[in-house]
């Protein structure tokens, strides 16, 4: 897993609510346990005119201009603003896989799906939760300016441009995870010499499991 590090981005409004993990990433492309080539179904249904429901990936798909992810400027976001219960329906960790590789960094909403939210710190994803009326400001700020820049800064717990300045909450040991980059896995080997002390005195006592 990537270390989380601190970036400036354009934000990219999502103003829809309850959006859900078969609308992030559509049931029909769950067909691979690999965490890349989700980013180009992300939102497949809303980013595109027509079906691909063998997830050929065609090229010559019809797009669909009047969705957000389609605008030019926004090409290049690594911060999704949502509403709320992003992240809601099935347990899927695809929708994470799919946000991450379409480039996506950080999604702010005022609340998101359980397991969702597991899902997404363990792979990588910052979620940050903010109140209703921030989240509000946000996307009023977006519709004036358009090109709404925010800096992130996980260590400082800091969310912020030139106008506003906002702190979020976020758990310690997920907090630590990102930015050293750890999953389960990497946690798991930063016990390596441990596990292979218990092993050696393990089989040593019971030689015959060998």
């Amino acid at each position: 897993m990537k270390k989380f590090e601190s970036f400036n981005s354009i934000v990219t409004p999502l103003d829809i609510i309850n959006v859900d993990t078969d609308a992030i990433i559509p049931k029909q492309f769950l067909k691979s346990i690999k965490r890349t080539g989700f980013g180009n179904n992300l939102f497949d249904d809303w980013r595109y005119l027509d079906k691909d429901i063998e997830g050929s990936g065609r090229k010559d798909r019809k797009i669909n201009n009047d969705f957000i992810l389609n605008k030019k400027i926004y090409v290049d976001s690594k911060i999704l603003l949502a509403r709320e219960n992003f992240g809601c329906g099935s347990s899927r960790e695809h929708a994470p896989w799919a946000l991450l590789d379409y480039g996506f960094q950080v999604i702010i909403s005022s609340s998101f799906a359980d397991i969702f939210t597991s899902n997404s710190f363990k792979n990588g994803l910052l979620l940050i939760t903010l109140d209703k009326k921030i989240i509000e400001i946000l996307f009023d700020k977006t519709k004036k300016e358009k090109n709404l820049y925010l800096s992130v800064n996980l260590t400082d717990q800091k969310v912020f441009n030139d106008d506003i300045t906002i702190d979020f909450e976020i758990d310690e040991f997920k907090k630590k995870c990102l930015i050293e980059g750890l999953d389960e896995i990497g946690l798991t080997l930063q016990k390596s010499n441990l596990i292979e002390e218990f092993e050696k005195k393990y089989y040593k006592n019971y030689p015959w499991l060998i």
